[in-house]
């Protein structure tokens, strides 16, 4: 816990002062509400006779303590408000920046819906429990410290009832937190699975109501949110307990106060205990117990935010394995590709490898083409290459380096990747394509537009280029959306161009535009193109056949036709299938 505390400390930050002057100001509220009580009693003992003396002396003091503890209170509630959140922002800014160093693997690790419940409940709660720490949690202790004192000061005996129904408490209330915590760490775990099944309905919301399935993703929801419905459920009703319990308590002291306190003052008369000390033992006896009961509400917020603090210190201290190496390369020679010997497995605890045995060594400016089929890791051998993923085994060199040299933005930029899945983000064309190259010119937007057969399209767009796209893309078709991504690809005039089945969604005329503008352009980069289409690579200086992980078969399309293996059969059967 110790560990999870420093961890967090570290988002505070500017927010330091803030998070002291809140204790601060807690602190003079208290003990002036602590006062007053003895400023009541005397103020009872003195009243005698018709005089006002008494009730505009103590009454003026009353009520200057009284605003100095209400402006003390409202300081306190600001600096709190602060400090919370801007400790919670620092902390969502920290876990996103650390997601952002991430590799692949770790958010495998974690699930894309997992972290996003980190960010966003996880760290609500951490934030709304250091509200509390920071000021309930001090005036908790400090009310009940200072009312105690005052008790023993007027009447020993009587304080020692309260003190009496504290271990009952404390008994009740670390019970109650030891039988929740791990009910929410069940919860959290649920909240992640109901994450996902919003995310994955959203993202995919096309497929579900081409197929109908509406009713059944309403049903796999409904399961999810029931699920942390009824563990929250079960949680609430033992965190029930605090309520009555301190009420219980709370009325049986005051009720042995009156009882005892009556009888004291009857058998011996106001010298052992004066009616205004009875008042105020009284007000005295409600503040301890209140502030007990504050420090159930505490235990409540700590206990839900306890599994949070944990989750989120979790992705804190998540160490990448792909990291830039000390004082790493930052000149790449040239687009030069060598594989040695190269096997890789996604989890070191998995028993098979995704690839195997992989050697390969192209040249600078050479186009390779790719084909395989579904799961044949085609795009797991392409992942290697911007270091997107660690090998296994074996090494991976660009440019004569092995990659795990370089620094991992040097060589990021110098490798461009145009993946499976086209992503576009929510804003305007010039936008997007300047994820490129954010220091693009029109001329030099236009330009990669026109290489990646964009341009035509874009032109017809009543604000062409200042065209709005919507979040994914989804205004625009799924050719359009793969053009884009390559022009946004070709502005970083990489030394290696990496195409995943990024002409899919395109004619053959268009892909057979898009490979003859980048083989003329851009002679120095070197081409990787992943294709299920043999026509998308067939012109391609070497041809790799990928099959369950290894490279079967090697060499031009003419070689591998007479080869007349795997490549041939699809060459076949596609040459085949466009002619009927």
């Amino acid at each position: 816990m110790i560990k999870i505390v420093k961890t967090l400390a570290r988002s505070i930050r500017e927010y330091k002062k803030a998070s002291i002057l809140t204790p601060t100001y807690v602190t003079l509220e208290v003990i002036l509400e602590c006062i007053i009580p003895l400023v009541i009693a005397e103020l009872i003992n003195n009243m005698t006779g018709d005089s006002m003396e008494p009730i505009i002396k103590y009454g003026l003091i009353l009520f200057v303590m009284a605003m100095a503890s209400l402006f003390c209170g409202i300081m306190s509630a600001r600096k709190a408000a602060t400090a919370s959140a801007g400790f919670a922002k620092n902390l969502r800014q920290d876990v996103f920046y650390k997601i952002q160093d991430f590799s692949f693997a770790d958010v495998d690790k974690f699930s894309t819906s997992s972290l996003v419940t980190r960010l966003t409940t996880d760290i609500t709660n951490v934030q709304n429990a250091y509200q509390m720490i920071i000021r309930v949690a001090v005036r908790t202790p400090l009310m009940f410290i200072f009312s105690v004192a005052m008790s023993f000061s007027i009447n020993v005996k009587m304080a020692l009832i309260f003190v009496c129904i504290v271990p009952f408490l404390a008994i009740v209330l670390f019970g109650i937190f030891f039988k929740v915590h791990p009910i929410f760490k069940r919860i959290f775990k649920k909240y992640d699975a109901l994450n996902n099944s919003v995310q994955e309905n959203v993202s995919a919301i096309r497929v579900v109501k081409s197929f109908v399935r509406e009713d059944y993703e309403t049903k796999k929801f409904f399961k999810a949110s029931g699920d942390v419905k009824n563990d929250f459920t079960h949680a609430e009703k033992i965190l029930a307990l605090n309520t009555p319990t301190m009420m219980l308590s709370m009325f049986t002291s005051i009720l042995l106060v009156c009882f005892i306190g009556a009888q004291i003052i009857v058998n011996s008369g106001a010298t052992s205990l004066t009616t205004g000390e009875l008042s105020s033992l009284l007000t005295y006896g409600v503040q301890i117990l209140t502030s007990l009961m504050m420090l159930s509400f505490v235990f409540v917020m700590v206990s839900m935010a306890a599994e949070s603090a944990d989750r989120i210190v979790e992705v804190l201290e998540t160490e990448s394995d792909l990291k830039s190496p000390v004082n790493g390369k930052t000149e790449i020679r040239d687009g030069a590709i060598d594989f040695d010997d190269v096997s890789f497995k996604y989890k070191k605890t998995s028993e098979n490898y995704a690839l195997t045995n992989i050697n390969l060594h192209i040249k600078t400016g050479q186009t390779v083409g790719i084909i395989g089929g579904t799961g044949d890791s085609k795009t797991s051998l392409i992942q290697l290459i911007p270091r997107l993923y660690d090998t296994t085994k074996g090494m991976v060199r660009v440019g004569g380096t092995d990659v795990r040299d370089y620094d991992l933005v040097a060589l990021r930029d110098a490798v461009s990747v145009v993946l499976q899945k086209n992503v576009l983000f929510s804003g305007t064309i010039k936008d997007n394509l300047r994820w490129g190259n954010k220091e693009a010119t029109d001329e030099q937007i236009e330009e990669a537009c026109r290489l990646a057969c964009a341009d035509e399209f874009i032109q017809g767009f009543p604000d062409k280029y200042d065209t709005y796209i919507e979040q994914g893309g989804s205004n625009v078709s799924g050719g359009q959306k793969q053009r884009l991504c390559i022009a946004r690809a070709l502005l970083k005039n990489p030394k290696v161009l990496i195409m995943d089945d990024s002409t899919s969604a395109v004619d053959t005329k268009t892909d057979a535009l898009i490979r003859s503008a980048l083989a003329k352009y851009l002679p120095e980069t070197t081409k990787i193109i992943i294709a299920q289409r043999v026509s998308s690579v067939q012109d391609a200086d070497l041809i790799l056949v990928l099959d369950q992980g290894k490279i079967v078969e090697k060499g031009t399309h003419d070689e591998l036709v007479a080869l007349g293996g795997i490549y041939n059969e699809v060459f076949e059967s596609q040459t085949k299938s466009k002619e009927e």
